[in-house]
């Protein structure tokens, strides 16, 4: 299958730590010779975040936003969209971690920059959302290992999957499609990333779910 047969230029993945995003934005660039846009996971403020000192949330979250839509413009400006593109982020996950995390009063400043911002950002053509349940992603966070993130707690993972699927649940920004990710191995087993081309090169419309195709 070429890069031509997906019916899109441009697709992010998207979902909470240690879903496997990136994983899998690799495997679909190597296989359609694509253009990968991955976020800055060096954020200088990420640790002092993890151990919880003030001030670091907004740090963090205002390192990301800008960061993120630095990445956003080089894609228009390099006009890639001859190539598939594909991120391991949606913009507005800024906005998911900023309500998660920021106090009122940041969040008022963080919303007036991002409202700026928004608007020139490119939209994907097409959201893959992945989930997983709290034990899968802390198993694959382990499996990781970045320092960072050895002391995140499972409190805030669930927190923040339970603002991720509250966001999707209303979202109607671009078609999207959902994909549970607690049973699947991309990387292991090639027949689960087969499985999910396939369905990416049909058009999809609205929200729809994954089902591989062994649980038919």
């Amino acid at each position: 299958m070429t890069r031509s047969s997906l019916p899109f230029h441009y697709l992010a993945v998207d979902g909470p730590i240690g879903v496997g995003k990136t994983t899998l934005v690799e495997l679909l660039v190597r296989r359609f010779e694509g253009v990968k846009v991955l976020e800055d996971v060096e954020n200088p403020f990420l640790p002092s975040f993890y151990e919880d000192r003030p001030g670091a949330a907004f740090q963090t979250e205002l390192y990301f936003l800008l960061s993120r839509y630095k990445q956003q413009q080089d894609i228009v400006q390099r006009e890639l969209f001859d190539r598939l593109v594909v991120s391991d982020y949606t913009f507005q996950k800024n906005r998911v971690f900023a309500y998660l995390n920021l106090t009122d009063e940041e969040l008022m400043l963080f919303d007036k920059l991002y409202n700026l911002l928004e608007p020139q950002v490119p939209e994907p053509e097409l959201v893959l959302y992945l989930v997983a349940d709290i034990d899968t992603c802390k198993e694959r966070i382990k499996r990781r290992s970045r320092s960072f993130e050895k002391d995140l707690s499972s409190d805030y993972l669930r927190e923040l999957i339970d603002a991720y699927n509250h966001y999707y649940h209303y979202y109607d920004r671009t078609p999207l499609l959902v994909v549970d990710t607690r049973h699947i191995d991309f990387l292991h087993r090639e027949e689960d990333f087969e499985d999910l081309v396939q369905q990416l090169s049909r058009p999809i419309k609205g929200t729809q779910y994954y089902v591989p195709r062994g649980s038919h």
